[in-house]
């Protein structure tokens, strides 16, 4: 017990510390490209890392929550991979964004939930077992899905490798997410006093990615840092707003919605900057590098917002004779 709450403390830390790590770090690569631009080459290293760090922090209750809710699970996941891709078509065209940009978008909206959603919705008094439940899944179909998406919808605008990246995304996700929940599995009193760690991990493996990404697109993002920013900051805010009517629609409970609304909100920024560098160019990178920033950020102020108004709701119930008795 006393290692979860010190896991659950140290992942609500690692979210708030992780947009100014992703800040900091950016403005350094920014300022000195050349230190970190050779990182690039170890993009994908990194990004099994982010993976395997994943796969480390499920377990066997986490698979059964599967079995015992898979309506909602399968909702929030097809709803994630529908939702997230068109609303990166609808706002590339409302912005007006360049082709590369625009896959990158996309590429954005294709890949699956980010691992901060877990703690964002678990601060945001939603249920936590759904979204990890929801994480998983969605990560374990992406080397399906992602290229599926890619190809419909890119394909027509530039050349999509969907075997290519199936392939890459069996070796970046699958086999890590999978290794680390194995070895979760073998030794798991060990890996739950190293868990604290674990969030950490995933922050230094997403800096390592994000970085190289500003480093080889200095001048690009000089050009036009400005459209990126609003093109990942409308394309989150729909997801938030699209997630949250998915779960009212289907007729699930408060608790649901608001993890429905992170979870289909918050994708795998990371990842995505990592294929879109891959696969296409490194300016179709900068949206999820983007995205590493600001979806933990509006994560946050999503946060605070539904707190609010959970307290705000408490204080009508309490007659005011009651407030009046309490003190100040």
């Amino acid at each position: 017990m006393e290692h979860a709450l010190n896991a659950d403390r140290s992942a609500a830390i690692a979210v708030t510390a992780f947009p100014a790590f992703i800040l900091i770090g950016s403005a350094a690569a920014w300022m000195m490209p050349t230190v970190f631009a050779p990182a690039s080459a170890y993009i994908t290293q990194f990004l099994m890392i982010i993976m395997f760090g994943m796969g480390l922090t499920l377990t066997i209750p986490d698979l059964k929550e599967v079995a015992q809710r898979p309506l909602p699970i399968f909702i929030g996941v097809v709803a994630q991979f529908v939702i997230m891709p068109l609303a990166a078509i609808v706002v590339a065209k409302a912005l007006g964004l360049n082709p590369m940009l625009a896959v990158g978008l996309l590429m954005l909206g294709a890949v699956p939930g980010g691992t901060s959603s877990n703690v964002i919705a678990y601060l945001a008094k939603g249920d936590v077992a759904l979204s990890v439940a929801m994480t998983s899944v969605s990560t374990l179909v992406a080397p399906i899905a992602t290229p599926m998406i890619m190809l419909a919808l890119a394909g027509q605008q530039t050349d999509v490798d969907a075997m290519g990246m199936a392939k890459s995304l069996v070796q970046t996700i699958l086999i890590p997410v999978v290794g680390g929940l194995v070895l979760r599995y073998v030794l798991n009193a060990w890996i739950d006093k190293i868990a604290p760690v674990l969030p950490w991990i995933s922050i230094l493996g997403i800096g390592c990615v994000v970085f190289p990404t500003i480093a080889n697109n200095v001048d690009r993002l000089a050009q036009m840092g400005l459209i990126v920013f609003a093109a990942v900051m409308a394309h989150n805010i729909l997801g938030y707003v699209l997630g949250y009517v998915t779960g009212r629609v289907t007729t699930m409970p408060k608790s649901y919605c608001r993890t429905m609304a992170v979870e289909i909100g918050t994708q795998s920024a990371g990842l995505s900057s990592g294929m879109a560098a891959k696969f296409f160019a490194h300016e179709a990178a900068l949206p999820g590098a983007c995205a590493a920033v600001m979806h933990n950020v509006n994560g946050t102020i999503y946060d605070f917002i539904v707190r609010r108004l959970d307290a705000r709701r408490v204080r009508a119930t309490v007659p005011a004779r009651e407030r009046e008795a309490q003190p100040v």
